[in-house]
């Protein structure tokens, strides 16, 4: 056991030390340091527009460089206690095993914020759930993800925000959108894009039938007021309405949600979360700039698989992933074909695998294949 343990440190320490060129730590520390040099020499620094998004990105760049520090402190952590072993010390062994399983969450979870190093990958993320054909059952099943994400935003100490939903006649979610508000909220859900396939017996059919049921999930960025994406007013029709929901037909009697469209790229969007027109209004405007992102890296990458492709049928031959609970149980990823028995652990938001064999996978590294291989 304990040679097994001293080998897998071993591992662990090669992979942390190939991160060193990476990370680049020498820069980010001047990178840093000249922020901090500007927003005390700079009279003008804190009115300029920019100096947020240098303050942000700084940020960013204090807590990637502590969460490095970290890792470099578990393997110093490790060193000692091999050391200690080898000379004997009474215990050494079992806080050997402790410090390699500690060093090993680290690595993983640091190895994934090495790969989430796009623009926005740091942001929150505004997710949009959309039941497909079907009826109830599709509907329970748009609800039945929202609860899976719910949860694990929960797990991750992250804050979630309904903006806008639509609810069915009888039961579940036709349509939400939601802001899940934590650090690389966006970079670690960006692969949830897609059609969603459910496999069960229907608790809807009196008959105990075996359904099939889709829906659709995109994710985008939460985009800042001040993104360079200019939204004119004379590009937008505002309408107004009353707000609905559940509970029946007159909850809000006030016509405070907000649709705002955006005439030239025809995008829709519209909120009534809030009771204040003002407030649905400003978190329309934060989903229409995340849309008008995305429909402006659509056109600049048109070698991409664009995701409009993909909200055109939500139905066969367009899932990414499929979750059957009838006649047996396994939730499998169709594009990393990573792959779990485990299924009531999935719905309440252990989604942590998925995302890292996905973000693995699109940076070329690749971690594929069944949940007990791992």
């Amino acid at each position: 056991m304990i040679e097994e343990i001293l080998a897998e440190l071993e591992e662990l320490k090669n992979k942390v030390k190939s991160f060193e060129s990476a990370v680049k730590e020498d820069e980010l520390k001047k990178q840093i340091e000249a922020v901090e040099k500007l927003s005390l020499e700079d009279p003008d620094f804190w009115s300029k527009k920019e100096s947020k998004h240098m303050l942000m990105e700084q940020s960013s760049q204090k807590k990637f460089l502590e969460s490095w520090r970290e890792l470099k402190n578990a393997v110093d952590d490790a060193d000692v206690l091999e050391e200690l072993y080898r000379e004997g010390e009474t215990g050494a062994e079992e806080d050997l095993s402790q410090a390699c399983a500690d060093l090993r969450s680290k690595a993983t979870a640091f190895e994934l914020k090495l790969i989430l190093s796009d623009q926005h990958d740091t942001n929150n993320a505004i997710i949009t759930i959309h039941s497909g054909a079907g009826g109830t059952e599709s509907n329970d099943w748009a609800a039945m993800l929202f609860r899976m994400y719910s949860r694990w935003a929960e797990r991750h100490g992250n804050r979630l925000e309904i903006l806008d939903a639509l609810y069915g006649e009888e039961a579940g979610i036709k349509s939400v959108t939601f802001n899940v508000i934590g650090e690389y909220a966006f970079g670690y859900l960006k692969g949830e894009t897609g059609v969603h396939r459910l496999v069960r017996i229907s608790p809807f059919d009196s008959q105990s039938r075996r359904h099939t049921s889709f829906a659709s999930v995109f994710v985008l960025p939460e985009i800042d007021d001040d993104f360079e994406v200019e939204v004119s007013e004379s590009d937008l029709r505002i309408d107004t309405y009353r707000s609905g929901g559940a509970g029946g037909q007159h909850i809000n009697t006030t016509d405070s949600a907000v649709r705002l469209t955006h005439i030239p790229t025809g995008i829709v969007v519209t909120c009534q979360n809030e009771r204040s027109q003002h407030k649905n209004k400003a978190s329309a405007m934060k989903i229409l700039k995340s849309k008008l992102y995305e429909f402006e890296m659509n056109k600049r990458n048109e070698a991409k698989e664009k995701l409009e492709n993909s909200k055109t049928d939500i139905a066969w031959g367009s899932q990414i992933r499929s979750y059957v609970m009838q006649p047996y149980k396994m939730v499998k990823d169709l594009r990393t074909r990573y792959e779990t028995g485990n299924v009531d652990a999935v719905m309440d938001g252990e989604l942590d695998q998925f995302i890292r064999s996905y973000l693995l996978f699109t940076a070329g590294i690749g971690e594929t294949g069944d949940a007990s291989c791992q």
